[in-house]
């Protein structure tokens, strides 16, 4: 967390450097034209943007932070860098506080409807699955083995964030090593099986952003094919 609140000081401190606002050019130049200034400058708030957001920042006055620009390059600021960043770290405190509140409360009422669907089953976890397709359930994986599937991933408001399909192959991988809503409902079904799962962010990502597609305490829902197993080794314990 330390790491994040220095990249988006650094980023604050960058853009301030080199951005304009309002209209008002810190610096002008000659040799650069106005269409290349404006173009930078857009493009320097873009990937600013792209920092809150791939940071789970969604909550920011940005008529506040203009200001904050303009204050800073014309030696005006109000507070000191060691302010800044204690601002910084209660504030990022209390906006995850207030994502994982208004997140779960939505994730608890899509949940409490989407039981009651044709085929919705919930395990003690909080899992939400539908089986499509039961596949061979003489060959169903545990966490040990591996598996090869396709996949689309996308969030409660069907917003995509990965897809094995779009990539054109199918992703392989030990059971074992994907979050824990996967370990679960992949083990539901058996090789050639379909399945849907909602996951609840608990069993999935839980607070961590994981870039600007897929936030902090997202609700998981994946459509996923089971096309192999692979069984893993007995070993010498286990005979």
């Amino acid at each position: 967390m330390k790491g994040l609140k220095s990249i988006i000081i650094s980023a604050l401190v960058a853009l301030v450097m080199t951005s304009c606002g309002g209209g008002d050019v810190s610096v002008k130049y000659d040799t650069i034209s106005s269409a290349q200034l404006d173009s930078a400058s857009y493009a320097i708030g873009m990937s600013f943007g792209q920092m809150l957001k791939g940071s789970g920042i969604d909550a920011v006055d940005y008529s506040t932070i203009m200001k904050g620009l303009k204050d800073y390059s014309a030696g005006n600021a109000k507070f000191t860098d060691e302010d800044v960043m204690n601002i910084i770290n209660r504030y990022m405190g209390s906006l995850h506080e207030a994502q994982e509140v208004a997140k779960a409360k939505a994730q608890e009422e899509f949940f409490a409807k989407n039981i009651k669907e044709e085929g919705v089953q919930q395990t003690e976890s909080g899992l939400q699955y539908k089986i499509i397709e039961a596949g061979d359930t003489l060959l169903k994986p545990v966490v040990a083995d591996t598996v090869e599937v396709n996949y689309k991933g996308t969030l409660l408001d069907g917003t995509e964030f990965d897809s094995s399909y779009e990539r054109g192959e199918p992703a392989k991988f030990p059971l074992g090593n994907v979050i824990q809503g996967w370990q679960e409902g992949i083990q539901l079904v058996g090789q050639g099986g379909k399945i849907k799962l909602w996951i609840p962010f608990s069993l999935g990502y839980g607070g961590q952003a994981m870039g600007p597609k897929l936030p902090a305490f997202s609700t998981l829902v994946f459509d996923v094919e089971l096309l192999k197993v692979s069984k893993a080794p007995v070993t010498e314990e286990a005979k």
